[in-house]
């Protein structure tokens, strides 16, 4: 698998950040750690077999096998107890983790339906959350064999001291940001 994005990192993105927020050192520079894919499952207690369908899936799109996740605590008013499996999640790193944001930012996002972007808000502390409608718009999934549609979070993880730093980082990374223009000014 070719590593596109991290040689594009380290060759362009890397020296242009280091020169725009007068960074001397590489390893203070913005970078990003790790991508944790997350997908809460609706109808999970009613249905078990929706989470290990879940988590088929997504071992698909991620090419690691995901956690489980269950409840912490139980809920009367979702008949929910405790240690029941409700979603699952996994974390991708090193050459996975480029890989994956190389094929969600010049793959899935654009077969988005409608898509005209993705919404700049950061977390405060240069993180970014992406929400999918459903799994099928990567190109691992066979339509044909979706049980049910399944929304998911992306959450790019970076070492940015500030959401600008993040939000410079993502932008040099391609990430299609629609509200903000290319030096983060609305």
């Amino acid at each position: 698998m070719t590593q596109r994005l991290k040689e594009q990192y380290n060759k362009e993105i890397l020296p242009t950040l280091k020169e725009r927020f007068s960074i001397g050192n590489d390893l203070a520079a913005p970078r990003l750690l790790k991508i944790v894919i997350n997908m809460g499952v609706n109808g999970a207690v009613e249905n078990k077999a929706r989470v290990e369908s879940a988590a088929k899936n997504m071992s698909q799109i991620a090419g690691q096998k995901p956690t489980i996740r269950n409840a912490k605590q139980a809920i009367a008013g979702f008949k929910l107890r405790e240690g029941m499996p409700i979603g699952c999640a996994v974390t991708l790193r090193r050459e996975r983790m480029w890989e994956f944001a190389d094929r969600l930012i010049s793959v899935v996002l654009p077969r988005i339906r409608d898509f005209r972007g993705v919404k700049s808000k950061l977390d405060g502390r240069g993180n970014y959350t992406l929400g999918l409608g459903e799994q099928s718009v990567f190109p691992e999934i066979d339509f044909d064999q979706i049980e049910f549609p399944q929304g998911m979070d992306v959450t790019f993880v970076t070492s940015a001291l500030s959401d600008e730093q993040g939000y410079a980082l993502l932008r040099q990374m391609g990430m299609p940001f629609i509200d903000k223009d290319a030096d983060g000014n609305k």
